[in-house]
């Protein structure tokens, strides 16, 4: 054993002899193995001895590369701001990578020309394996040496190449390098990438040295050029360029770097992932926009064609959903945001909606808490009737216009939906069946709105007192213009439901007749006042403002003599005048000026007045007029605001004839009108509260007769009596609030569950 040792250490110091680069790799022998001593080769040969110096010989490159290739390769790893620096020191260490592997391959080649010299037949290496291996070690060994920070040059290399590749790089558009800033045809940074790809592609580190931080580029890349195109941008459509964006820029880059047939078959796979991580990262895109997207509806289509593309082609419309509920809560549904703004942006919601999901189950589901806010909202009936009929362009009254008839839910039943068989559309596949109400979906907007509060009546009563307030607002009302809107609400909520709309515009078209009737009787004379009615039917109009009001004395005779004319006109029929109602036009002669107003009864009663006595105390006429004092001053403040009236000391007015500072003075020809904007009708609070007192006498009539009711039962015959007509019923909460507000009055007395009227 020891004779064979000595062999062996004679052995290899003719080796090393033969292979000087073992003990410096930098040199290169000019020699080939022909020229080793050949007495090794016979000592090798007699002994044995080719694995044990094939082994060494690959121990020794082994630690070559770990002592001394490997970490000089790493130490020119060293940040720096400069991209052109940081590109050519990649090529550089990359180039003195490959010198040095090339180097020992010349080794490994000359170790399989000792293999066949000594004729070493054991199959523990064969030519093929022998460079297998060299790769493996070289791999083995730089990425065990890696630096924490080391994919920052790479990163900055790749990216700096990329932007050679992408033609909406400025400085590709200018025909200069991105990288030198010198002229494409004079710089050699493109064949200096390429080389280097094929340098990293023959040592097989390509995909482990720079494989995972370019996926991670491009992944950046994609998403930053998406984020680019697509900001603020919902009027074109971007797909298609995308898709093509990442044909011709990023995968044909790709391709120049994994150029190996090897590596073709997983190209394809990678296109396919990149394809799909471009829709997911625009729909992402998008649907975080989307609120914004919604609210610029229609200009926004062309995005919301993109996004109904993608949403198949993904799995994050459970992301849409949570995504833009969050936005609606907390950009929209908040007292900051006024009911009108509201509507329209749940008005354009639908209407987005129904192209991204035409099964309606994404709008059922996103709306949800909208329906819920406005149902909290006042006045949110009274903004959608207001939108329905009002003047210019919106979206309510384009659906108005449209005619189709209001579907309520608790009205509809499955069997309904089958007249609709050929535009049925099944739910998607991903629905969860608790989520799907097995009822027809509709996406008619009014229909929606109706069924926010889930009856008819609330918006026809709605309707019905705007429509009021602007038949007594507006004498001059444009009746054809409100029987059109009343035809189209008659076509969605039927002629039932608005009879006493009709009614209402009857009695405006009656009353211009029966005004040119007595103003044609010979015994009625309007010569002093001059005055026209409006003649209502009490019972179709809806409740007017309770407010007293004592006319002057010149007006209750000339309305005296016009409910003679009338009773003479109507026979059994008679007029009950509101007093505070209508419109009063005035022309007031003062001594500097002349003034032409329309004013309110109760400011013409005012000045009436004073036209009598320059002088009035607040209280004095507060009696006169049966005005309250608080809302008499607030009166009398419009023709303080004139210059007509002035208080020199608290509570005492007078009538200024001549203005002290005449800069201020209107001209006689302008027409001034009193912009009160207050409403004629009772509050809808008012009006429910006169309501609950009729039910109150209903009440007073079951509890005298049967002594003693609980609180459902009471419930139960006012649904069978008294909850007809356009009474609206009310629920079982808001009756027990009512009679228990009777038994703090002590007009009840609740005991045992029992209620029972006092003796």
């Amino acid at each position: 054993m020891n004779n064979q040792n000595l062999d062996l250490k004679s052995a290899w110091i003719t080796i090393k002899e033969a292979f000087p680069i073992l003990e410096s790799p930098s040199k290169i022998p000019d020699n080939d193995f022909d020229s080793a001593p050949f007495e090794a080769i016979s000592i090798i040969k007699r002994l044995n001895l080719t694995q044990q110096i094939q082994d060494l010989v690959i121990i020794k490159i082994e630690e070559r590369l770990r002592k001394e290739i490997v970490p000089d390769f790493w130490s020119h790893f060293k940040k720096t701001e400069n991209e052109a620096a940081v590109f050519h020191e990649f090529y550089s260490v990359v180039k003195f990578l490959f010198h040095n592997y090339v180097q020992l391959d010349l080794i490994i080649n000359k170790l399989i020309l000792l293999r066949e010299a000594s004729n070493f037949t054991k199959p523990v290496y064969n030519q093929t394996c022998l460079h297998e291996a060299l790769k493996l070690i070289v791999r083995a060994v730089l990425l065990s040496q890696l630096p924490i920070d080391h994919e920052w040059m790479i990163v900055n290399f790749y990216e700096t190449a990329l932007k050679m590749q992408d033609p909406e790089e400025e400085n590709s558009t200018s025909g200069e390098c991105v990288v030198c800033m010198q002229e494409e045809f004079s710089c050699s940074c493109r064949e200096m990438f390429e080389e280097t790809n094929k340098k990293l592609g023959k040592m097989t580190l390509l995909e482990p040295l720079v494989g995972q931080a370019l996926t991670d580029l491009i992944y950046s890349y994609i998403q930053t050029h998406i984020q680019k195109i697509c900001k603020d941008n919902f009027d074109n459509s971007h797909i298609e360029s995308l898709e093509k964006w990442l044909q011709t820029v990023v995968i044909s880059w790709l391709k120049k770097i994994y150029f190996h047939n090897s590596a073709v078959k997983a190209m394809d796979e990678f296109d396919k992932k990149l394809i799909n991580y471009l829709y997911n990262t625009y729909t992402k895109i998008r649907i975080d926009q989307l609120f914004n997207i919604i609210i610029e509806y229609p200009d926004s289509l062309p995005a919301l064609d993109d996004l109904r593309l993608c949403l198949p082609k993904t799995d994050l419309k459970p992301h849409l959903t949570r995504s833009l509920q969050k936005a609606i809560e907390t950009r929209l549904l908040h007292p900051g945001v006024s009911t009108f703004d509201v509507l329209t942006a749940y008005v354009a919601t639908i209407r987005s909606l129904r192209i991204l999901d035409p099964c309606g189950l994404l709008l059922e589901t996103i709306t949800q808490p909208v329906h819920q806010y406005l149902r909290s909202r006042e006045d949110t009936i009274r903004c959608v009737v207001g939108s329905l009929t009002e003047e210019g362009p919106n979206d309510l009254a384009e659906e108005l216009v449209r005619g189709e008839a209001v579907q309520v839910d608790e009205n509809i039943s499955v069997d309904e939906g089958v007249e609709d068989w050929e535009t049925w559309t099944p739910d998607p596949v991903d629905v969860v069946p608790s989520k799907s109400s097995g009822l027809p979906r509709t996406s008619d907007i009014i229909s929606m709105l109706v069924n926010v509060y889930g009856s008819k009546e609330l918006f026809v009563n709605e309707y019905r007192t705007l429509l009021a307030d602007r038949l007594l607002s507006q004498y001059s009302c444009d009746t054809e213009k409100e029987i059109r809107y009343l035809e189209l609400l008659k076509l969605r909520f039927g002629d039932s439901q608005l009879h006493f709309c009709e009614v209402m515009l009857k009695d405006i078209a009656d009353s211009k007749r029966i005004n040119q009737h007595i103003q044609q009787d010979l015994s009625y004379s309007d010569d002093d006042i001059p005055m026209s009615a409006m003649i209502l039917s009490a019972q179709f109009w809806p409740a007017f403002k309770d407010e007293k009001l004592e006319l002057h004395e010149k007006l209750v005779k000339q309305m005296e003599s016009y409910t003679g004319a009338f009773e003479t006109l109507k026979g059994s029929r008679t007029l009950c005048w509101k007093n505070h109602l209508g419109i009063v036009d005035l022309e007031i002669e003062l001594a500097d000026r002349t003034l032409n107003l329309s004013v309110s009864p109760v400011h013409a009663t005012i000045l009436m007045h004073f036209q009598d006595q320059n002088t009035w105390s607040l209280e004095a006429l507060s009696k006169v007029m049966h005005v309250p004092s608080t809302i008499l001053r607030r009166k009398l403040s419009f023709w303080q605001s004139h210059g007509i009236i002035t208080e020199p000391e608290p509570d005492v007015f007078y009538l200024q004839e001549e203005q002290e500072n005449n800069e201020n003075n209107i001209q006689d020809d302008i027409v001034v009108e009193d912009f009160e904007s207050e409403s004629a009708m009772a509050s809808a609070q008012d009006q429910r509260e006169e309501e609950l007192q009729t039910f109150w006498s209903y009440i007073l009539g079951m509890l005298m007769n049967l002594d003693t009711l609980p609180l459902e039962r009471i419930h139960q015959m006012l649904k069978m009596f008294a909850f007809q007509g356009p009474t609206i019923e009310c629920n079982l909460q808001e009756l027990k609030v009512f009679l228990d507000r009777k038994v703090r009055e002590h007009q009840l007395i609740y005991s045992n569950g029992l209620y029972r009227l006092p003796k």
